[in-house]
């Protein structure tokens, strides 16, 4: 992002429709993929990175609930171990008629590998909504919070 973009955190930079709708496309595409034996609830998610890659994800269940994957985990792992570091936005589509955002523990993933980074949220026929990760996660824990609670020394 240019200086001269400045935002503020959790306010998403708005990016042109098409390919907005084009990272949509690619979120539904990738749902296609998904192993949902056990709760039938499908997710894609597409993640940009800063140079325009787009690196998918699927959910994939496991009968070990603990141990079923989110969407927008796969993608960022995948990303990552591809060598992406720098990120812009991340489409999470779902079969819902509200928003899906990403649980928990995909939001401190998405926190602490992307940053404040736009989120798009959609189902098969629309976008459903709009955001800056940080007004998903307003109150994140990351190295931040972990060097602020190292104890001082005498």
């Amino acid at each position: 992002m240019a200086a001269s973009e400045k935002r503020r955190p959790g306010t998403p930079v708005r990016r042109s429709a098409n390919r907005t709708q084009a990272l949509i496309a690619t979120a539904r595409d990738a749902r296609l993929g998904a192993i949902a034996p056990f709760s039938g609830f499908k997710v894609g998610a597409a993640l940009e990175t800063e140079d325009g890659t787009v690196i998918t994800g699927c959910n994939i269940e496991n009968a070990s609930y603990g141990l079923t994957m989110c969407a927008e985990r796969v993608a960022v792992f995948k990303a990552v171990s591809e060598g992406h570091r720098r990120f812009r936005r991340i489409a999470v589509v779902a079969d819902t008629p509200a928003p899906t955002p990403p649980c928990g523990a995909c939001r401190q993933i998405l926190w602490e590998h992307t940053g404040d980074i736009e989120v798009v949220l959609a189902n098969l026929e629309r976008q459903t909504g709009h955001y800056g990760l940080k007004a998903l996660l307003p109150l994140p824990f990351d190295a931040a919070v972990l060097s602020s609670s190292k104890p001082r020394r005498p």
